[in-house]
Order: C-alpha cells, then sequence, then structure tokens
C-alpha cells in the first residue's frame, strides 16, 4: 500500500515518521515555503523540514489542480492521509486514491469541526477532548469515523502542550489504522451530524484581551492562545503580552475591569476582570523578553495601580 501524506505543521510531524518508518511512503503533499522570522526568508514547512534526509518526492503546490493532481498521480498513490494540512480535497482529486482518504483529526467528532479545534476546547474550559481518524468525505471533518480516543483536560493544557500530545497519540494510533485499511478489517461508523459543532480560524487581533470578561474566561484563552497569537493588553502606549496566569479563587473586587490592584508573593500581580481578579504570572512588552512577574515588576514602575487595556496612542499597537 503506498501512502501520500499531506501535511504541514509540526503537529502532523511524528504521525509522518511514523508512516514513514513502517510503511510505503509514495511522497509528502505540503504547504509552499513560506516566509519566516524577521528576515522574511522563505522556509519549508515543519512536515518538509522532516523529511529532509528521505529519499521522498515532496510536493508543494500553491492549489489542487490539474497540475498538482498529474505531479500526485505519478506517485501511484493507494491511500491519502491528511493531517493538518490546510486546503480541501475536491472529488477530482480524492478519485486518485483506490483506497480513498483518512484525516486525523484532534478532537471528538462531530465536536469541533474546523479548523482550530485545539484552541476551541481550551476556550470552551472542555473536561475531555480526543482524537479522530475518520474518512475523508466532500464536507468538511464530517466523513465516517475509523477509530477515536478520549483524551482528560485538566484545566492547564495550552495549545502547545495538548497539540503535542495530540500528534503523539496520532503517531500511535495510526499504524493500526493503516493495518486494518490494508487487511480490510476495519469498519467505519457515521457521525451523528445533528449534534455537530464548529470552529474558525483564529486572526492575530483575537488575542486582544477583553478586561469585561471573568477570570476564568480570559485565562483559558491566554492557554488557548500559546504560542499563537498570545494574549495582549494595553499599559498605557506599551503593548503587553500576559504569557501565564492563574485564577484567584473566592476572590472579588470592585475596582475596574484591568485595573491592577497589586501583587500577591505566590500567584503573581492581580488584576481585576469583569468578574473574579486574575493574576499574571509571566509577562513581556512588546520587543522585549519575557519575565516572570517579580522580575517584570521590578522594571515596570508604577505598574500597580495602572488601568490596561486603555490604549493612549493607538498608533502603537503592533500585533505580532
Amino acid at each position: 500500500m503506498r501512502i501520500l501524506f499531506a501535511g504541514s505543521p509540526g503537529i502532523a510531524v511524528p504521525a509522518l515518521k511514523a508512516v514513514a518508518e513502517g510503511c510505503t511512503l509514495a511522497g509528502l503533499l505540503t504547504n509552499p515555503d513560506s516566509p519566516k522570522g524577521r528576515s522574511g526568508k522563505p522556509e519549508p514547512t515543519e512536515c518538509a523540514a522532516a523529511m529532509q534526509h528521505y529519499p521522498l518526492p515532496v510536493l508543494k503546490p500553491e492549489k489542487l489542480d490539474s497540475e498538482a493532481r498529474a505531479l500526485a498521480v505519478d506517485l501511484r498513490p493507494d491511500l491519502l492521509i491528511s493531517f493538518a494540512y490546510g486546503k480541501i480535497f475536491g472529488p477530482k482529486f480524492l478519485a486518485m486514491f483506490p483506497l480513498g482518504g483518512i484525516n486525523i483529526h484532534p478532537s471528538l467528532l462531530p465536536k469541533y469541526r474546523g479548523p482550530t479545534p485545539i484552541p476551541a476546547v481550551i476556550i470552551n474550559r472542555e473536561s475531555e477532548t480526543g482524537l479522530t481518524i475518520q474518512k475523508l468525505a466532500a464536507e468538511m471533518d464530517s466523513g465516517d469515523i475509523l477509530v477515536q480516543q478520549t483524551v482528560p483536560l485538566n484545566g492547564q493544557e495550552t495549545t502547545s502542550s495538548l497539540s503535542e500530545l495530540m500528534a503523539a497519540k496520532a503517531a500511535a494510533l495510526l499504524p493500526d489504522v493503516l493495518k486494518g485499511i490494508a487487511a480490510g478489517t476495519i469498519t467505519a461508523h457515521k457521525q451523528d451530524h445533528n449534534a455537530a459543532t464548529y470552529c474558525s480560524l483564529i486572526a492575530k487581533e483575537d488575542g486582544r484581551i477583553d478586561w469585561n470578561r471573568s477570570a476564568a474566561e480570559i485565562e483559558a484563552r491566554i492557554r488557548a492562545f500559546d504560542p499563537w497569537p498570545l494574549c495582549w493588553t494595553m499599559h498605557g502606549d506599551l503593548q503587553l503580552f500576559i504569557l501565564q496566569a492563574r485564577i484567584v479563587e473566592g476572590c472579588g473586587g470592585r475596582a475596574a475591569p484591568g485595573q491592577v490592584l497589586g501583587k500577591d508573593r505566590d500567584l503573581g500581580i492581580l488584576i481585576q476582570t469583569g468578574e473574579g481578579i486574575l493574576a499574571a504570572g509571566k509577562l513581556q512588552y512588546r520587543a522585549k523578553k519575557a519575565l516572570e512577574w517579580n522580575v517584570f515588576l521590578n522594571g515596570a514602575r508604577n505598574f500597580v495601580g495602572a488601568k490596561l487595556g486603555v490604549c493612549v496612542s493607538p498608533e502603537n499597537i503592533e500585533v505580532v
């Protein structure tokens, strides 16, 4: 069974390597090189970079058009595996694979169909999530389910840490699924489409903190937007990223949302929200180093008592 693997970001790399080391990998389909870092130099996707030392064809089409289909069919693939590839496969493309295609999705489908299931479960403070391997279908993430694994959540996950966990679980689950497909022994069951929920793309601006939200909501968004786009606010003219925070249990307050109330030596910098108090543990001014809260206060004069979120000079905002 010859496999064409479609994937781009780092979350797909362990599954890609599992296929490369245990199956016949016909090629990699990934996104084109794109500018990275301050230099803007085009660099390959993380999947492409991971395959640099493998004797493997790597396809990087801008579109899945007739030219891309011709390149793919030349690889004589039997099965398509997709994991965070980033493009929709049309019927002409899928028709090239005698065994069809499967998709790896990091949620318990039909919940959180769409491109950002990992941040979505964190933002919504779910108690569990999971991994689904499904058949590719015309409608996004709607295909029949081959296997699922539930993953409990403890409320401390970030998108970075949960993505790493999902990547490892995908690499562990995939080989048995491929054996079942090759032997014709694996069965699929349909999703309950009436139970489907959806998530959408995240924009840089989504990281702006609305201090009128509750402390629980803001803390969840800080974890969900790590490593991108990060949560930020304004301290006067300065853009300030809050990288880690905790909810202060059992505390309320009458101060205005965004008011810096003081500090707690065990928790961090105390900030009033629309409901409850948030303790910021790690902070970073734009273009400066990330600092633990106590070190940050040593260099941030008049921070206690400040009102965050008030933009004195809007032209100084640069969402990076």
